[in-house]
């Protein structure tokens, strides 16, 4: 493996553990979209679950709710989920989406 891409994946490697609620050593589904909504988390100021254009970047666009953006994030997963078995490892965490 290229010296580029072996520091790629150990870097990716650091962030799968970050993630890696249980630690097992992948990413399931739900440690995904824990994981990729903390920035909906933070954004959502009144909490409901809802980010309001107000609490949207440049303060427009449509409202979106958490279980929206959650179901985004389950079709990025499978995307990645390039051996389909319900996981992702490194190397796939690394993947752009199929």
């Amino acid at each position: 493996m290229p010296v580029v891409a072996s520091a790629q994946v150990q870097a990716t490697g650091d962030y799968l553990s970050r993630m890696d609620g249980d630690g097992d050593g992948r990413i399931a589904l739900p440690e995904y979209q824990d994981w990729m909504s903390y920035a909906f988390t933070r954004m959502d100021a009144d909490g409901d679950g809802v980010l309001v254009p107000a609490e949207l970047p440049g303060g427009r666009g449509k409202p979106v709710s958490l279980a929206e953006h959650r179901q985004t994030l389950a079709i990025t997963f499978g995307r990645q989920d390039r051996n389909r078995d319900g996981y992702l490892d490194a190397r796939e965490l690394a993947s752009p989406p199929q």
